[in-house]
């Protein structure tokens, strides 16, 4: 035998003693779960247990169980079962610890044996996995359970939230080929704030003053962005501006706003129960909220036929409503709020349509996720008003993309103004805000026309 075929068939011995030891830790931690469960059972969903109470419960029914087994294995081989079984009883898993790494926004995992995340705008694989596809959907169903949502065949698609506010979608068979799949999309524990979308390079300092000056004077905001932009946090931080003298009611499909001021009504909209009755959706809350004496409306996102609802609001006296929807740029923003109202269901010519937009919405926010994984405003854009049968828009501040990147490849540039002064400064002025005039000075760049 070749000193190659020696070291080949030792790799191989190696390889099949690494899997078959694998494979008995599996077994092991499988049947330990089981006898947790077995003995603690509706203790583990005892509301009057704090916390640590229960995981001290849960910790010396683990080492008892290991005890039973009488299984010779290393220290390090307990402590990982203990982790991994403490995990899947009072956490999520392997993912447990991926949620409490505050580097991570995004945690996606593609069936039992690929987890990615996503890091300062970077995506890459992880090395841990769930055990099965088994293994996944008890930690889908306990998500979802906590929300009182329910996944199963006949509703395999299910959007929920964990009790931080992070953001859950989860898809299981038989739409999910190889899944189950589920995705988490992580939110600070404390909501960020403007001085922090600064830092980040998000905005500017002049930006940040304009926009918190069109809020406080009740302009009509869409923030617009592609899936990922950072749309939901923009408008968290936009809403801040919002006087704590004013009621405000949110509407989302699972909540995700964090609004510190005292008066604030959120709503949540509600899927179909078994028997495909009972749902309550966006439209249905928006219009609700023109009963309940709202001086603010904030909805999650426009999505379908509640984009004619938020305009009709913003043109019967409830000005400084704010909304997301998706879009890449601010003229794509207004043709998709378009095709959105039409799906409303209400045959109106399109210029009707256009009219409501024009005099309905003030100011466009785009967002988009630039090639060094950064978020930025791009644009912040008024709607100038009608010519002829076509909304028009001006520019009030842009990226500078001109400035260039770095040796690490991370954009220069900031949003500067473009010189042109809006519109609505007249309706900021009757609303006792005043914007200075150094606020929209150009640096060096000639100022755009319409659009």
């Amino acid at each position: 035998m070749s000193l190659y075929q020696r070291f080949s068939n030792e790799n191989a011995d190696e390889s099949s003693v690494s899997a078959t030891r694998a494979a008995a830790l599996d077994e092991l931690r499988h049947r330990v779960h089981e006898s947790l469960i077995e003995e603690l059972g509706p203790i583990l969903y005892d509301k009057r247990l704090s916390d640590d109470e229960l995981r001290t419960k849960v910790q010396d029914a683990l080492q008892k169980a290991l005890m039973q087994e009488k299984v010779p294995i290393s220290a390090s081989d307990r402590a990982q079962i203990i982790e991994d079984v403490s995990a899947d009883v009072l956490g999520y898993g392997p993912i447990d610890k991926l949620l409490r790494d505050e580097d991570v926004s995004e945690i996606m995992c593609n069936g039992p044996d690929q987890i990615f995340v996503e890091r300062s705008g970077k995506i890459s694989l992880e090395d841990t996995t769930f055990v099965d596809a088994s293994h996944l959907r008890r930690v889908i169903d306990k998500i979802v359970s906590q929300v009182g949502r329910r996944i199963d065949e006949s509703s395999p698609l299910c959007d929920a939230r964990l009790p931080d506010g992070s953001r859950v979608n989860a898809v299981v068979e038989p739409l999910a080929i190889g899944g189950p799949f589920l995705t988490i999309r992580k939110f600070a524990t404390e909501p960020l704030r403007i001085d922090d979308l600064i830092r980040f390079g998000t905005l500017s300092v002049h930006s940040a003053r304009f926009l918190q000056a069109c809020i406080v004077g009740k302009l009509n905001v869409i923030v617009s962005g592609g899936t990922g932009t950072g749309k939901t946090t923009t408008l968290n931080v936009l809403s801040g501006f919002i006087p704590s003298n004013e009621r405000i009611i949110t509407v989302e499909d699972a909540k995700e706003l964090q609004l510190d001021q005292e008066h604030v009504l959120s709503l949540e909209s509600r899927p179909p129960n078994i028997e495909g009755k009972g749902e309550i959706a966006i439209r249905d809350l928006v219009k609700n909220t023109l009963r309940m004496r709202p001086d603010r409306i904030v909805v999650g996102e426009c999505r379908s036929g509640e984009a004619l609802d938020m305009l009709q609001a913003m043109n019967t006296g409830h000005d400084g409503s704010l909304t997301t929807l998706h879009a890449n740029n601010p003229r794509d923003s207004l043709s998709r709020l378009e095709t959105l109202v039409m799906m409303a269901g209400f045959d109106l010519p399109v210029r009707a349509i256009r009219e409501q937009i024009s005099s309905a919405v003030d100011l466009i926010v785009q967002l988009q996720r630039l090639r060094d994984g950064t978020r930025r405003i791009t644009h912040v854009t008024e709607v100038d008003g009608m010519e002829g049968d076509i909304i028009t828009l001006q520019d009030i501040f842009l990226f500078d993309f001109k400035a260039g990147a770095d040796d690490s490849g991370r954009y220069k540039g900031d949003l500067q103004p473009t010189g042109v002064r809006p519109k609505f400064s007249q309706k900021l002025a009757d609303n006792g805000i005043r914007l200075a005039p150094e606020m929209f000075a150009a640096a060096s760049r000639q100022a755009p026309g319409r659009k």
